[in-house]
């Protein structure tokens, strides 16, 4: 599916932020996990989330969904499903059921699209086999598929890179409370993106889970034989993917109002509502909403090790800023749905933004007079959104091959567009 974007001006009206993406997986993970009954209101219903739904269901759980509930049954005790995985292009759920894969009884086999047969889960198998458990790639590359001897985690010490994947420590912290002995997870580089961490020890405390880290984040103590026990969760509204709507009002000095978005919360992205107000925008924060207007932007420097997913949308931002943008620590960007710096740095020079990229860093000069062009967003859904925000002040139309990739994530993004004025056809 291709869409095609027209310059717009002169947005407004009201969004409801969808909802988080990353709290979707961690509570139906951790719902799964809990014997008994547990209800998810307004979930995120998404390519990536379907992908969790139907791995908790392949080890048992039984998921019903409704349209703005899911009910999950969990089960206390696994095992390992005839078939093999299959985690779509989520690796979300790859990273998180891997480990939960080592307490299901048998032989579990996990894999993915080719998109994330590329994406590595070496360090995270290590660290589960420091703890007693079998697992290995099928061509011992480092990369899906996988597979998992499982049945029992021992416990003991594992040591994990802080600076690769957040995702690895909470995939550690989803299944360690179920080990024979005490699991102590030592990180080895420093944490990088640890709201991600945070949010899923938030998640496992409202689950009955105790989880204990030392004031430098580098170590996570989590006791042995632990229950999970059923509650019920609210999904909150998404930071990442509001902050496209955001910037929609950003870039064409609109004003609209986002709702679902708390004031209080643990998503490292809510940074862009200081990033935009650091840039010049005018943003008023309510307790479950935000409402933004567009006003002349300057270029900052920025380091987002914490929130890396704000990039694509924050170099957009920097195409309509006087000045130069920096930002640092991007690195990690590189293995992503796409090389997404690479992706960036050709899609953006085709609109005419002067965008340099080097080992981790990205600055972009602005503000620049982008035109109309054919994206390839790699099929990345970041990418496809980044772009289609850059077309709204850009001269001429932009098409967006293979527009449908924002099912991972957003799948209303187009239709949220639409709402509040941008003429966006082929959705």
């Amino acid at each position: 599916m291709n869409v095609t974007i027209e310059p717009s001006r002169e947005l407004a009206g009201t969004i409801k932020a969808p909802a988080s993406k990353s709290y979707t997986h961690r509570m139906l993970v951790a719902a799964a996990l809990s014997e008994g009954c547990s209800k998810i209101s307004n979930p995120l219903t998404s390519e990536d989330s379907e992908a969790t739904v139907n791995a908790v269901r392949s080890f048992g759980a039984v998921v019903k969904q409704e349209n703005e509930s899911w009910n999950i049954d969990g089960r206390s005790i696994l095992t390992a499903p005839d078939d093999v995985i299959y985690c779509g292009r989520s690796a979300a759920t790859i990273r998180f059921m891997t480990p939960v894969a080592a307490l299901a009884h048998g032989v579990s086999v996990l894999s993915g699209d080719t998109q994330l047969r590329r994406r590595p889960i070496g360090p995270l198998l290590q660290a589960l086999r420091e703890l007693g458990v079998a697992c290995y790639t099928t061509r011992g590359r480092g990369y899906p598929p996988v597979i998992v001897f499982g049945g029992v985690i021992k416990g003991g010490t594992a040591l994990i890179r802080g600076d690769m994947s957040s995702q690895f420590v909470s995939g550690l912290l989803f299944a360690a409370p179920r080990a024979e002995y005490d699991v102590v997870i030592h990180l080895t580089t420093p944490l990088e993106s640890r709201y991600y961490v945070d949010m899923t020890i938030d998640v496992l405390e409202k689950h009955g889970i105790d989880v204990r880290r030392d004031e430098g984040l580098r170590e996570y103590y989590v006791s042995p034989r632990q229950a999970y026990k059923p509650t019920d969760h609210t999904v909150p509204g998404d930071y990442s993917s509001a902050a496209f709507i955001l910037a929609a009002a950003a870039v064409t000095r609109s004003n609209v109002k986002v709702m679902d978005l708390e004031r209080r919360s643990l998503q490292g992205d809510i940074a862009i509502v200081k990033i935009l107000s650091d840039m010049g925008a005018r943003l008023r924060v309510f307790e479950h909403f935000v409402e933004i207007q567009g006003k002349e932007m300057s270029g900052v420097e920025l380091d987002v090790d914490q929130n890396p997913d704000l990039v694509p949308v924050l170099a957009v931002l920097g195409c309509y800023s006087k000045g130069k943008t920096v930002i640092h620590r991007a690195g990690r960007l590189r293995i992503k749905e796409s090389n997404r710096l690479s992706s960036l740095e050709s899609e953006l020079t085709k609109m005419g933004a002067r965008i340099r990229v080097t080992k981790d860093t990205v600055t972009i000069n602005g503000p620049t007079s982008l035109r109309g062009t054919t994206i390839d967003p790699q099929n990345d859904h970041r990418i496809a959104m980044a772009c289609s925000i850059a077309a709204l002040g850009a001269k001429g139309k932009t098409i967006v091959e293979n527009a449908e990739c924002v099912k991972k994530s957003y799948p209303t993004f187009y239709k949220d567009l639409a709402k509040i004025g941008v003429r966006v056809h082929g959705r």
